[in-house]
């Protein structure tokens, strides 16, 4: 069974440009929907990815939207806990592919990490 894990040196998940996540006010409060867009930079990238160390410069206090765990998931997305694995591979793997390509060396990272091959968890 392929296990959800973040993979170092991706960062896809900070690339927040809003035109490629339209359905944003479905799943965050007016609060942070505010606080997401006051992160996203003029590229579209997160002001707070470090591009060069590709890590987040604010990990720990970051905000709730950006964190995985269940509860995060259950409020935004309306998932039981049962879900979330396969939720958030499929989350990963959309950004990713959407982000770097499907052949990239990002996706071949994750998908080796979380034991999926290049088309998904398919569920």
């Amino acid at each position: 069974m392929a296990t959800w894990q973040c993979v170092k040196n991706c960062g896809a998940c900070c690339n927040l440009t809003p035109a490629d996540r339209p359905e944003l006010e479905t799943y965050l409060t007016p609060e942070q929907l505010e606080t997401y867009m006051g992160m996203v930079g003029a590229d579209g990238w997160c002001i707070n990815y470090d591009h060069e160390q590709r890590l987040c410069t604010i990990y720990e206090k970051r905000p709730s939207f950006c964190r995985v765990q269940p509860e995060t998931f259950i409020k935004m997305f309306d998932i039981t806990a049962d879900e979330l694995n396969d939720f958030a591979i499929d989350c990963c793997h959309e950004q990713i592919r959407g982000v770097y390509g499907a052949k990239s060396e990002e996706m071949e990272r994750f998908s080796s990490a979380v034991g999926i091959g290049d088309e998904g968890s398919g569920n």
